[in-house]
């Protein structure tokens, strides 16, 4: 079957910014989707959206028709609508896959479904940054390199206030000596969640081959196992008699 992909990006910088436009002409989202695309073929049909689409992207038929949502945002957290933010809460705790990108941490959407300040500590120097697998056999992990080298990048560093994670797939160590949690999973509800922190938009991460590969690997792992959507419901079950 095929996975049906949606890239959401704020896409603020690169309408605002001529360098970041320069490093990104198609827009973060444009990158993340052509990543995706030319690794997994046929495998994903990818749609992108951002912040200044009807319904910022975010509509209910748009949602019922996404198996995996990525999201990219910075600068524009607080303009995502909270009727959106509750339809992909929602839509998470049904089944539907979201994988959360860099500055995302602080998505409204991630930080209600996390239940946490999700904050970090942050320095852009543009230093290099290493990825190591810590889950070398868990499916996101597949045909990584070990470490995966991003020449320039900005840092994010611990204390990074989330819940414990589900599984802890990578972690970062970058030029200044501080280590970051840089991929993450949970589970909420019926939905899987991914967190990764690579890709700041003054740095063509994305376009970097191994960080296309942990998101190709990571819509195959975020991908419903059902085609219900439907979050977890209380039951009344009938007593019965065991004997």
């Amino acid at each position: 079957m095929t996975i049906r992909a949606l890239v959401w990006n704020e896409n603020v910088h690169e309408t605002t910014q001529p360098a970041i436009r320069e490093i990104y002409p198609d827009g973060i989202h444009g990158a993340i989707a052509q990543g995706l695309g030319e690794l997994l073929g046929d495998e994903v049909s990818v749609r992108t959206a951002t912040l200044a689409d009807p319904e910022h992207g975010l509509a209910e038929e748009a949602l019922a028709a996404t198996d995996v949502l990525l999201w990219w945002g910075h600068v524009a957290h607080e303009d995502v609508s909270d009727e959106a933010v509750a339809r992909v809460q929602r839509h998470v705790l049904g089944g539907m896959g979201l994988i959360v990108l860099h500055s995302g941490h602080f998505a409204k959407v991630f930080t209600r479904l996390l239940g946490a300040t999700c904050s970090l500590a942050w320095r852009n120097d543009g230093e290099r940054e290493l990825v190591w697998t810590t889950a070398p056999g868990h499916p996101i992990a597949e045909g990584v390199e070990h470490p995966i080298v991003i020449d320039r990048q900005e840092m994010y560093g611990e204390h990074f206030d989330i819940p414990n994670p589900d599984d802890q797939v990578f972690i970062s160590s970058f030029e200044g000596g501080e280590v970051f949690r840089s991929g993450v999973t949970f589970t909420r509800g019926r939905g899987r969640i991914f967190y990764f922190s690579p890709g700041d938009q003054e740095y063509p991460v994305y376009f970097h081959p191994q960080v296309r590969r942990v998101l190709a690997n990571a819509v195959r792992w975020a991908a419903p196992v059902s085609a219900e959507r439907r979050a977890p419901e209380v039951s009344n079950p009938a007593r019965r008699e065991w004997v």
